[in-house]
C-alpha cells in the first residue's frame, strides 16, 4: 500500500482558546494531505479542474484520538482506503512528532464534470490515474 505523508506545523491562528487545534482544521489538514499524495502520484487536482472535471467531498469522518497544540509539527499520513467505478475513500492518520496517532480520518470523493456536476468516471476522464487508483488501493469495490 502506497502511503503519502506531508509535515504540517501547527500555526497558532489553527488553535482555539485552549490551545489547542481546533476541529474543523482537521479537514482542512486532509485535503492538504489527499493534494500531496495525489501529487506523489504525478498527477494534480489542477489538472483535473482545467480538464473540466471536479472532485468534491461526497462524506467527511474524523476520530479524534489525542489533542494537537500549537508549536507541535504534526504528520498527515493519506491513501486510498478504496476505489470503484465512481467513488474513492481515502484513508488518513495525523501523527505526533512521537508517533502517537492524534486522528484517524476518511474522506469520499466522486469525479462529476464542472458544466453539470454529473459523476463520471475517472476511469473514463483520466485513464491512468484510474489504474494507479485501481493498483495502490487496498480495497477495489
Amino acid at each position: 500500500m502506497f502511503i503519502s505523508e506531508k509535515e504540517i506545523e501547527v500555526r497558532y491562528a489553527e488553535t482555539d482558546q485552549m490551545g489547542v487545534v481546533y476541529h474543523a482544521n482537521y479537514v482542512i489538514w486532509l485535503e492538504i494531505g489527499r493534494t500531496q499524495l495525489i501529487k506523489d502520484l504525478g498527477y494534480s487536482y489542477a489538472g483535473l479542474e482545467k480538464d473540466g472535471y471536479l472532485s468534491p467531498v461526497t462524506n467527511v469522518n474524523v476520530n479524534y484520538k489525542s489533542s494537537v497544540k500549537y508549536g507541535e509539527t504534526v504528520i498527515v499520513r493519506t491513501w486510498v482506503e478504496s476505489h470503484g467505478k465512481l467513488r474513492t475513500t481515502y484513508g488518513y492518520e495525523i501523527v505526533h512528532e512521537d508517533g502517537t496517532i492524534a486522528s484517524t480520518a476518511t474522506s469520499e470523493h466522486v469525479v462529476v464534470n464542472k458544466d453539470n456536476f454529473r459523476p463520471v468516471s475517472l476511469k473514463k476522464v483520466h485513464p491512468a490515474w484510474d489504474a494507479k487508483y485501481m493498483e495502490i488501493a487496498k480495497v477495489i469495490v
